[in-house]
């Protein structure tokens, strides 16, 4: 008898590169309920499921799967809610490929269970056809928490917490709660809909959001607990832009992708004239770095009109931090790759505007402290790069604003929270922090993990104590 083959694994349509370059709509359309089901009746419901262990908030994977697979998307959503109170947007974001999906058994000798499409068509469905019952909240504590930031761990913070029975209150410096996942990632990646639907599930659980409040700022972390709050999580994220301090940094022209991005997506640039907000629209951009931050910069660059855009790296394509599909959808969407290639100085004109940028080639050395082969110039290499625009996309670092207001936080030589990493305590007594103030810019689902045991721990706290 000849061997069964296995199923293929059902490829998400997607708008066409030469249409979507130009716009700002979602580029994966999504499954609809045959392919999820199709899709779904390829897990093997493993006994000892791998997938779960590759998740930061250890989601019942195979257990929304099952129900996916006899058509149950209903009981699907309440599964996932019950680990995951944001799934439209870790089915978008997540790098299932090296998380989740890295360690499905399928994926040894095939296909992996596509678990993020699965994960993106759950909670899409419940979106649009009805969301069934919310999870059920325990009886209401009289604890209060203040909740700092609004990005995907002080999210996650706020949704477990509140559920437990505490009234919290999420605290965002900026007009639209979603910290990086609105001011961050492009329309084209994650509409800005899906955050505002995700967001508006934990105000109906009892979130109270608070939006243009600067922690910091407005009011201390010990203004805080003199208003009563009784514990204070921290999750502000590492919004401070960095650059490389070359020649002519400061031209008319260059500008980081902190700014680049929140300009398009949280003010919504893009839709100019219905939204006025400025941004520079260049004809040759190049964007320095090769993260997903960068991708997004450079797609973002594209569909605002560039006749060009350059992604500038100093090492290989192996090295490049980027999710492969946020490559590959950069490729097809025309913008070039310059591996290898290390910029050294920036070139204007006599009115102070970028016309140009000098780079060096490089060739790989032995490996540094991160494990990927260290960039070496090649002595005589130079050459020039036309452009009016570089958008800086080299990392990012922690913003002092807060922590600079609460001199009992200790923080580290590079100003990121120290906090500990399976309780997310800080040094001061009563606060919480997690995400990319601690650990530096990471993962959506990573923060997101650092929510869920920092959440955990503050509801010991509130129950038995310090």
């Amino acid at each position: 008898m000849a061997k069964k083959e296995a199923a293929p694994r059902q490829a998400m349509p997607e708008q066409a590169p030469e249409i979507r370059r130009r716009n700002f709509e979602e580029v994966p359309l999504g499954y609809t309920a045959e392919m999820a089901v199709a899709e779904a009746q390829r897990c093997l419901t493993c006994k000892k499921p791998a997938c779960v262990e590759g998740c930061p908030v250890n989601v019942d994977i195979p257990g929304f799967i099952s129900l996916l697979s006899e058509g149950n998307f209903q009981g699907a959503i309440r599964n996932l809610w019950g680990k995951n109170s944001l799934p439209a947007v870790c089915g978008r974001v997540c790098p299932q490929e090296i998380q989740c999906e890295g360690k499905c058994i399928l994926g040894k000798k095939g296909d992996a269970i596509a678990i993020g499409n699965l994960e993106r068509f759950t909670a899409d469905y419940a979106r649009t056809n009805g969301n069934g019952e919310l999870p059920p909240r325990q009886e209401k504590t009289g604890r209060k928490v203040a909740v700092v930031g609004s990005g995907p761990s002080s999210l996650t913070v706020a949704g477990d917490l509140v559920v437990k029975g505490h009234d919290v209150t999420v605290l965002e410096a900026f007009h639209k709660p979603g910290g990086v996942l609105v001011y961050g990632i492009p329309e084209f990646r994650l509409p800005k809909d899906i955050v505002a639907h995700e967001v508006d599930f934990l105000s109906r659980l009892g979130v109270d959001v608070e939006c243009n409040s600067v922690v910091g700022r407005t009011v201390t972390v010990d203004e805080l607990f003199e208003q009563g709050y009784d514990a204070v999580y921290v999750g502000v994220g590492a919004g401070l832009p960095r650059f490389m301090n070359i020649p002519g940094e400061n031209l008319i022209g260059i500008l980081s992708a902190n700014e680049y991005l929140t300009r398009a997506n949280l003010m919504k640039a893009y839709k100019f004239p219905e939204v006025d907000t400025p941004i520079p629209m260049g004809k040759n951009v190049i964007v320095l770095g090769a993260g997903n931050v960068a991708m997004d910069s450079a797609r973002t660059a594209m569909r605002l009109g560039a006749e060009s855009v350059k992604i500038v790296y100093r090492r290989s394509r192996e090295e490049m931090p980027a999710r492969n599909a946020e490559i590959h959808h950069a490729e097809e969407e025309g913008i070039e790759l310059f591996l290898l290639t290390n910029p050294t100085k920036y070139i204007g004109n006599d009115k102070g505007r970028l016309t140009g940028m000098e780079c060096l080639k490089m060739e790989l050395g032995e490996p540094d402290d991160s494990g990927r082969r260290r960039p070496v110039p090649i002595k005589g290499s130079e050459f020039e790069l036309e452009c009016d625009l570089v958008v800086v996309a080299v990392g990012s670092g922690a913003n002092p604003l807060l922590t600079q207001t609460t001199d009992d936080m200790k923080t580290n030589n590079w100003g990121y929270i120290e906090a500990d990493p399976e309780t997310g305590k800080t040094t001061k007594k009563g606060v919480w922090a997690g995400g990319d103030i601690v650990t530096g810019a990471a993962t959506v689902i990573l923060a997101m993990g650092a929510g869920r045991k920092a959440a955990d721990s503050i509801h010991d706290y509130l129950t038995w104590g310090w």
